[in-house]
C-alpha cells in the first residue's frame, strides 16, 4: 500500500536512469527528501510506473521542486510518468547564474563550496535497473537530494544580492519547455541560434 509522505513546501527530488538520454534510457530511482535529513527512495521496475502519489506531487502547484540539473531530470519523469514537474528550482542554474566566478557547478563543488561538505560521486555510474540497489547506491542516491534545500539557501542569498532572482525564475519556468525539446529531438540543437 503507498505511504503517504508529509514533504512540505518544498521537495528535493533528483532520479537515477540507466543513462543519460531520457528518449532512451529509462527511469529506474527518485529520491525525495523534504530537507529533514531523510531521504525516501522509489524504485521502478522496467515497464512498471505506476506512481499515482508521486505524480500528485510533482505537478502540485503548492510544493517547490528542488532539482540539480532539472533539464534530465524532468525529462526523465516526463518521458516514464507522463507528468510535467511544476513549480521547479535548479541548483545548477542559480549557481551558473549568480557564481559566474567560477565554471564549477556540479552538485559535488556545490555541497564543497557552499555547505563545506564533500559529496562521493562513486556510485554515479552504476546499474540502477538492477532489482536489488547495493547499500552503496542507495547511500548514494540518498545524497544527491539531502543539501539541495542548504544549497538553495545560500543560492538565493547570492541570487537576491546580486539582483539576478528574477532571471533565475524565469529560466526555471523554461525548463519544462527544454526538457519537451530534449524529448522530441532537439537537445542538441540550439533553437535560438541564425
Amino acid at each position: 500500500m503507498p505511504v503517504e509522505i508529509d514533504l512540505g513546501k518544498e521537495v528535493a527530488i533528483d532520479v537515477e536512469a540507466m543513462g543519460l538520454k531520457p528518449e532512451r534510457d529509462r527511469l529506474c530511482v527518485v529520491q525525495l527528501s523534504s530537507g529533514n535529513s531523510e531521504a525516501h527512495l522509489i524504485q521502478f521496475t522496467k515497464n512498471d510506473y505506476h506512481a499515482p502519489n508521486l505524480c500528485r506531487l510533482l505537478n502540485n502547484p503548492n510544493i517547490l521542486k528542488l532539482f540539480h540539473y532539472a533539464r534530465f531530470d524532468i525529462a526523465v519523469i516526463q518521458a516514464y510518468l507522463g507528468v510535467v514537474t511544476t513549480p521547479v528550482y535548479c541548483t545548477k542554474i542559480a549557481s551558473k547564474i549568480v557564481r559566474t566566478y567560477t565554471n564549477r557547478h556540479s552538485l559535488k563543488d556545490l555541497c564543497r563550496d557552499l555547505l563545506g561538505i564533500e559529496l562521493s560521486k562513486q556510485k554515479q555510474s552504476s546499474d540502477w535497473g538492477k532489482n536489488d540497489l547495493t547499500q552503496e547506491q542507495i547511500a548514494y542516491a540518498a545524497s544527491d537530494v539531502l543539501h539541495l534545500h542548504k544549497i538553495k539557501y545560500h543560492l538565493d542569498e547570492m541570487l537576491v544580492r546580486e539582483d539576478r532572482i528574477k532571471i533565475a525564475q524565469d529560466a526555471f519556468y523554461f525548463l519544462n519547455t527544454r526538457a519537451h525539446l530534449d524529448l522530441i529531438g532537439f537537445s542538441e540543437e540550439d533553437i535560438f541560434a541564425h
